[in-house]
């Protein structure tokens, strides 16, 4: 059943956590036009994005965008004053557990997220505007997610230049797994193996090793809380992996270098603001590209 959505005008949206991720965020909302309020506990944190145009403030409302790593989520909130209709989103790269703690506590009002983008670098210096543009984002869409509040949060990955994948948080956790999590642990161990095999081998590297090793540059404890807190599917897409090596080589390369020279083609249509609709879209690896009253305009691969 295709539910109603009211127009209304855009919501102020307030970000909680200011580094690289929440940062880039508050400040390109604010070159979108939208109102945006930060918060951070670092001074300097703060002080980065007022100088960018956010207004830094305690009391939230509108969509509240929780930026701050995983384990600090649940406490992310605390001495801030949360309006009582905000909409509560959050950034993280695992979703089934998020969804657990904060929908439990914040029910329809929860929105999770995860925009596809981000480097090695953290915090507010790492901050860039246009971090997202052309970023997926994977918004979800669980059976108690109040359609008006998702459409909030996908028309904030909208404004900065993102597109949107609508999933459940099951749905995401098993992707991200295969495309990120496990690839954060193979670069691990390219580097380990690297070094092992001796200072020449180091001294020799190159263009394909630091491109397969470039994600372990990231900060430790974010990678391990990352990989933890998706185990399950982690180790069952690490067993996909230890299965495709077990392969013939020559069967091997063939078969990664079709995937990654196939062809890009896409076509464009309307998809109504429905939840098994919108499902569907991002599980056949389409995107919700633009916003129009009662419909979404998607593409998908042709």
């Amino acid at each position: 059943m295709t539910l109603p959505v009211p127009t209304m005008q855009a919501p102020p949206v307030a970000v909680v956590g200011l580094g690289q991720l929440g940062g880039s965020l508050a400040a390109a909302l604010v070159a979108a036009g939208r109102t945006v309020t930060g918060w951070d506990t670092d001074p300097a944190a703060r002080d980065a994005a007022a100088a960018r145009g956010v207004s830094i403030g305690r009391e939230l409302s509108g969509v509240v965008v929780l930026a701050t790593p995983i384990p600090a989520l649940a406490s992310a909130l605390e001495g801030l004053a949360v309006a009582d209709d905000a909409t509560i989103t959050d950034l993280g790269s695992v979703k089934a557990p998020v969804l657990a703690e904060l929908g439990a506590r914040f029910g329809g009002r929860f929105v999770g997220g995860h925009p596809m983008c981000g480097t090695e670098r953290s915090g507010h210096a790492a901050t860039d505007p246009e971090l997202f543009r052309g970023a997926r984002w994977a918004v979800c869409l669980e059976p108690g997610t109040e359609l008006p509040r998702w459409l909030r949060v996908a028309e904030v990955a909208l404004a900065v230049g993102a597109v949107v994948v609508p999933v459940t948080a099951a749905e995401h956790d098993a992707a991200v797994a295969a495309i990120s999590h496990v690839p954060h642990l193979l670069a691990a161990a390219l580097a380990a193996a690297a070094a092992d095999a001796g200072p020449l081998a180091l001294g020799l590297a190159a263009g394909s090793f630091a491109s397969g090793t470039r994600v372990i540059g990231s900060d430790p404890a974010f990678v391990t809380a990352m990989v933890e807190g998706n185990a399950a599917p982690t180790a069952a897409a690490l067993a996909a992996v230890r299965a495709q090596l077990d392969r013939p080589w020559p069967a091997l390369v063939e078969a990664g270098h079709a995937v990654l020279t196939r062809p890009v083609e896409r076509r464009t249509l309307r998809v109504p603001l429905d939840r098994a609709a919108l499902l569907a879209l991002g599980r056949a690896g389409g995107t919700v590209d633009r916003r129009l009253a009662a419909f979404v305009e998607a593409s998908l691969p042709a």
